[in-house]
């Protein structure tokens, strides 16, 4: 009987008897630890373990994870498996970390994740590769976090409340907060949380309510919420406001005579109807030798914000304006935005002007001049009156599209400059293309909405003539600006819009998928890969399958970014480009504005390294308000379909997962998802080859670009999510 229960002693093992080993090194890197001491750490006392945790020792000292560095006592041997990178969480509680340089990312278990959130920076070791290839680790330290504050709902407890984050993307456990931390927040409401610490032996961190945001699913809690969630302001301090109201934005003699005076040069603005803000005009004359001079004329805001105030800390922590669906969040104050830098007809303004002379037949750019100006707007258009000359040829501007709601005809001289400037731009666009520019003309979706911001109807916004006309000419004097700064030598920092070459397999991807619609393409250099992506934009437009095509071929792109570093910009086929026209509402506009005038000034080259920060930032921040947009516009989408329960909609499948399929209405580009569990008469299987699910019994195959016929069955407004039923499974899966 001994016998038996020593034997039985000695087959006991150690799990994971590595990884345990490694966790109490690396903790304490700078500390020597013998096996008698790991062996108190994992409490285990008996003879056989101690055993078991020499050889272990033995064993990662040969393979160089440890060091003896005397003897029987060991350290960490750090020197090849730790990396920094960014965690990019998943919904299940794992993540990823992802190393720049690395082709794989890294894989974090659950349970190595060690109290890391998603986006943080984080420093991770790597374990040895097995079988599967992939890459495995632990995070051993936070090296910086992302934020420290989420959005959630309050859940009361007796004596203290968790904040449940669950509904606001990849946070993975709720917030404690004691009871006089709660700052008057209500079980139930929606607030603003702020993670003050994370005892080592907690589950959850200990937080405090920063903000409560109202009642979940109330349209202005969800608005702000978005805003909260990606840590967007939604006012301006006091402070900042009243800087802004004792700005004098009067024009004076004095700034005029330092300026180039276009004040009696035919000008004019083409925006949206509904924009408050008009950032650029454009000026048309023609010169005595027969050409054109064009003026690309942007509001100076870089004349009012000026470094070192208050008003422009506040500008560059925003760096952008944020347009969500029923409002817009500005980054300069409205004294500034609406009023004093906005160019409003019949308004004397200052200026930042990139003029061109251009050859009357080929466009092309003969001189060209960058600088300070003044200029007086003639008239405002919006896009449709300015599409209405283009088609029509002439000046009359009928009510219904009228910006005044009468009937009127435009100067004879604006419809002129209005015709030749759409014919100059249609020439320097087939320019542009021919030299391996991609033309992304997707489709906007906008929300048509009542009194109390709820949306009564969705429409599509489509880039006409009218918008392509402004576009060039905004395309014209980036172009040219950045060339002109680029192209000096010695060489000067600059604030570069850089687009990098898409990714390879995200266009063999697409490539696949464009196949299954019967569309060929050439992906053998970067001519054939870029005339492939136009013949395929143009040839899906008006098609089921189009929003689909239109987004994967973006996704297959490259982020656009800001940097001093210029490699040029892939989708524009620009060797040069930077953004100079639009400074109330892009903070990198104002540093090139404020850059130029610096070199137009005969002044050194500026820093480097505090230009890439900025430029960074600018690109972080441009990302964050990208992500709210899409948000709201989801938001919208789902607060819209909740009134559209009883319909049925013809769809196509936008998405195949191992959990379900996405459908995108057609009708109104809504997306929602049908889970494989609740489709009935069969239990299909998700086939990652065919991007389609297949039926056990039947063989039926559901396939990315298949149309269906679906209803709502759930809108959840506070987690943006749309559940569909098929209305008829037989039907689908012929």
């Amino acid at each position: 009987m001994p016998n038996k229960k020593r034997r039985r002693r000695s087959n006991t093992q150690i799990g994971d008897l590595t990884q345990k080993i490694l966790k109490i090194l690396k903790r304490e890197p700078g500390k020597l630890f013998n096996h008698k001491q790991i062996a108190a750490k994992l409490q285990v006392d008996d003879p056989n373990s101690r055993n078991e945790i020499v050889k272990k020792l033995s064993q990662l000292t040969a393979k160089k994870h440890i060091e003896e560095k005397e003897r029987g006592k060991y350290s960490f041997n750090a020197t090849s498996h730790y990396h920094t990178g960014t965690l990019d969480a998943t919904s299940r509680g794992d993540g990823y970390v992802v190393v720049e340089g690395m082709e794989q990312d890294i894989y974090i278990p659950k349970n190595n994740m060690n109290k890391a959130l998603h986006g943080d920076t984080v420093k991770v070791y790597v374990y040895k590769q097995r079988r599967s290839k992939k890459h495995e680790g632990e995070i051993v330290e936070i090296l910086e976090r992302k934020t420290d504050e989420f959005v959630g709902v309050v859940q009361m407890q007796k004596n203290f409340a968790f904040v449940n984050t669950s509904a606001e993307g990849k946070m993975r456990t709720d917030i404690f907060v004691p009871k006089n931390k709660l700052n008057g927040a209500q079980d139930g409401e929606k607030v603003l949380v702020k993670i003050e610490d994370w005892p080592e032996k907690a589950d959850s961190p200990f937080g405090k309510v920063i903000k409560v945001l109202g009642l979940p699913g109330e349209h202005n809690t969800e608005i702000h919420s978005i805003l909260a969630q990606y840590g967007l302001p939604h006012d301006f301090p006091e402070e900042v406001e009243a800087y802004a109201n004792n700005i004098d934005t009067s024009i004076k003699a004095e700034e005029i005579a330092k300026r180039r005076d276009m004040r009696e040069v035919l000008t004019f603005t083409i925006d949206p109807k509904d924009a408050k803000d008009f950032d650029d005009a454009l000026s048309f004359q023609v010169l005595e030798n027969g050409n054109y001079e064009v003026g690309i004329h942007i509001a100076d805001v870089s004349h009012y914000v000026i470094p070192g105030t208050i008003l422009d800390e506040e500008a560059y922590e925003r760096a952008t304006s944020v347009y969500l669906v029923d409002r817009v969040v500005p980054m300069l104050p409205e004294i500034l935005s609406n009023n004093a830098c906005s160019l409003r007809p019949n308004e004397e303004k200052y200026t930042f002007s990139a003029v061109f002379e251009l050859d009357k037949s080929s466009g092309k750019v003969k001189k060209q001049w960058f600088g300070r100006t003044v200029t007086y707007s003639d008239a405002r258009f919006a896009y449709e009156e300015a599409q209405q000359i283009i088609e029509t040829r002439e000046g009359l501007i009928p009510e219904d599209i009228s910006l005044t709601g009468k009937s009127y005809n435009v100067d004879p001289a604006i419809v002129n400059a209005t015709l030749e400037l759409d014919r100059i731009a249609k020439i320097m666009r087939r320019q542009r293309m021919k030299n391996g520019a991609i033309s992304f003309d997707k489709v906007e979706v906008k929300f048509e909405l009542d009194r109390e911001n709820d949306p009564v109807g969705v429409f599509f916004k489509t880039s006409k003539d009218a918008n392509k006309l402004i576009e060039e000419f905004m395309l014209l004097a980036n172009r040219k600006v950045a060339e002109f700064i680029g192209k000096q030598s010695p060489k000067k920092t600059f604030v570069y819009r850089i687009h990098d070459e898409p990714n390879d397999e995200k266009l063999a991807a697409l490539q696949t998928i464009a196949g299954r619609f019967g569309y060929k393409m050439n992906l053998k250099d970067r001519k054939s890969t870029t005339a492939s992506l136009n013949n395929l934009l143009t040839d899906v437009v008006g098609k089921k399958e189009q929003n689909l095509i239109d987004t994967l071929a973006i996704r297959t792109m490259s982020k656009a970014v800001y940097s001093t570093d210029n490699i040029g910009h892939y989708g524009l086929a620009f060797e040069y480009y930077t953004h100079f026209t639009s400074p109330i509402r892009r903070y990198p506009d104002v540093m090139v504005h404020r850059l130029l005038q610096h070199y137009l000034d005969q002044g050194k080259s500026a820093s480097e390294e505090e230009y890439e920060s900025k430029c960074k930032h600018s690109s972080d921040m441009e990302y964050l308000a990208t992500s709210a947009e899409r948000d709201s516009i989801k938001y919208m989408q789902v607060k819209f379909m909740q009134d559209h329960k009883d319909e049925t909609f013809l769809g196509v499948i936008s998405g195949v997962t191992e959990w379900g399929i996405y459908v995108e209405i057609i009708d109104n580009k809504c997306e929602g998802m049908i889970r494989l569990r609740d489709i009935k008469g069969d239990h299909f299987d998700f086939d990652q080859e065919k991007y389609a699910i297949v039926g056990r019994k039947t063989g039926a195959t559901i396939t990315l670009g298949d149309e269906v016929y679906v209803k709502v069955k759930e809108a959840d407004l506070v987690k943006k999510h749309l559940d569909f039923t098929l209305v008829d499974v037989k039907e689908a899966i012929q």
